[in-house]
């Protein structure tokens, strides 16, 4: 029988303790700013913030999210966020923002604009908001030295991979749709500033994002006309949307819809935490990493719309309509880097995301 000495177990109970006291250290110490925290990915990653133990201060402009979203995180988490209504384009009320929260030590960076097919038609309009706002950001952390950074990225990225599923070592080619691209140089001015900056960085390309939190108080929930496929399903369900258009049902695919890989919001929420963590706890490996978020796993859309009415028993109203341009016939990812080294994995599956969804458009029928 192995004996373990009153030594040796007074030098673990020490460590551990040390080990605890760092954690609480790092959660309590820290102001955690997110940008575009109303929105749907931000909203519910404060929820994971929150839920950690961090304090978290909110700036979003609210051109696609609306302020009471606030109010539904403090009723899941008890904790009422800080929010501010700032535009990052506004360099002026960012610098504001930064001198009056100089106890912000870290920036996860949600705010840009990210419908495919709008930013085909006002390519200006998403270079200008999406890439002027990140650079404003980056001038207001190195200033006031904000050195820790998560950005939402996109596997849009990749554009239209030869080689499925896409690792973060495929080849990052050029995108299909000005958002995609604003996501390809966004990663490039992170990467080149860290390069001459204390700011180190974790870039998330995640695939598809689907789904609500389980409490039914948040979800997605954008204003005027969906541009996500499952919003879309659940508005046409609930009666806003008279039908669903599915775009080309021509692509080289089982059934000729687009292939996605589509990951539960909550997932993606909970991995920008664990690659906030790894940022100040300070076990990055280098000053910028990058990790695909996704299932590994790619359903198309007449996928998606069959599991919608299998798991609600409801018939959904779609049609076949030609393709809409910018959109990508096939990607899924290559997860092992996120499951191995940064220690994450998706655990909900598609039927659990679909049913989330459905449930979150179900609750609104009462607000």
């Amino acid at each position: 029988m192995l004996r373990v000495s009153t030594e040796e177990k007074l030098k673990k109970c020490i460590t551990g303790a040390c080990k605890m006291v760092l954690v609480k250290s790092i959660r309590m110490g820290d102001t955690v700013l997110v940008t575009g925290g109303t929105g749907y990915i931000g909203s519910h990653t404060v929820v994971e913030l929150q839920q950690k133990g961090y304090e978290v201060i909110i700036i979003d402009n609210l051109s696609n999210s609306y302020e009471n979203v606030v109010d539904s995180i403090e009723k899941i988490t008890g904790i009422r966020p800080g929010f501010e209504q700032i535009d990052l384009c506004d360099k002026l009320s960012l610098d504001d923002f930064f001198n009056k929260h100089q106890n912000i030590t870290s920036a996860i960076h949600f705010a840009a604009l990210k419908a495919v097919g709008e930013s085909v038609e006002k390519p200006l309009l998403y270079y200008y908001n999406n890439i002027t706002g990140l650079i404003n950001l980056l001038i207001c952390m190195i200033k006031y030295k904000v050195n820790n950074l998560v950005f939402s990225s996109s596997c849009t990225v990749y554009g239209q991979p030869e080689i499925l599923p896409v690792s973060e070592k495929s080849p990052v080619l050029k995108p299909l749709s000005p958002y995609g691209n604003t996501k390809q140089i966004a990663e490039e001015i992170i990467t080149d500033t860290s390069g001459k900056s204390k700011i180190k960085g974790i870039l998330l390309r995640y695939f598809n994002p689907i789904g609500a939190h389980s409490s039914a108080l948040i979800g997605e929930l954008p204003i005027g006309v969906p541009n996500n496929l499952v919003p879309f399903i659940t508005q046409t369900a609930i009666g806003k949307r008279e039908c669903l258009n599915v775009f080309g049902n021509d692509y080289n695919t089982p059934d000729g819809t687009c292939i996605r890989d589509y990951i539960h919001v909550v997932d993606i929420a909970k991995a920008h935490v664990i690659a906030l963590e790894r940022l100040l706890s300070e076990k990055n490996e280098s000053g910028i990493e990058i990790f695909n978020l996704g299932t590994g796993k790619g359903n198309s859309v007449l996928e998606i719309i069959n599991t919608y009415q299998k798991v609600t028993c409801n018939k959904l109203n779609y049609r076949i309509v030609p393709r809409r341009p910018g959109d990508i016939e096939k990607i899924y990812a290559d997860t092992a880097l996120a499951n191995n080294v940064l220690g994450w994995k998706a655990e909900k599956t598609l039927e659990d995301m679909i049913l989330s969804a459905w449930n979150w458009e179900l609750s609104l029928l009462n607000n």
